[in-house]
């Protein structure tokens, strides 16, 4: 898969985002990257020396539930990393839904959910 089509992965997952969720996202970035950096990484206590498990995404930023009413701080962003979504899928299908599943995981993120709390 080339980074173009999965970009339209991650644009497609946005679009499809309820209109309540998607009009509260006017200050976050989404963007595609190749791989989570070893800092990235060992923030998300992985030992990128050891760990075998994959970063999908990252949200960088302030959760909503955190921010108080004079909050002006920079956009928050979310990362998703295209090399470990498709070292971990198998067929198109599976890569579509990661991508659908990881999206909707880092907005969580972005709305104050911790891990324990994602609907799945």
């Amino acid at each position: 898969m080339t980074r173009k089509e999965f970009e339209r992965l991650v644009a497609r997952a946005l679009n499809e985002l309820p209109e309540e969720f998607a009009a509260r996202l006017d200050n976050v970035a989404v963007v595609v990257e190749e791989e989570p950096t070893s800092e990235q990484l060992e923030e998300m206590g992985f030992d990128p020396e050891e760990d075998t498990d994959e970063l999908f995404g990252l949200y960088q930023g302030i959760s909503l539930i955190d921010r108080d009413t004079s909050y002006a701080g920079l956009p928050d962003q979310i990362v998703i990393f295209m090399g470990p979504i498709l070292r971990s899928c198998c067929t198109p299908e599976e890569i579509v839904q990661e991508v659908r599943d990881t999206v909707i995981h880092e907005i969580g993120h972005h709305f104050g959910l911790s891990d324990e709390e994602m609907p799945y």
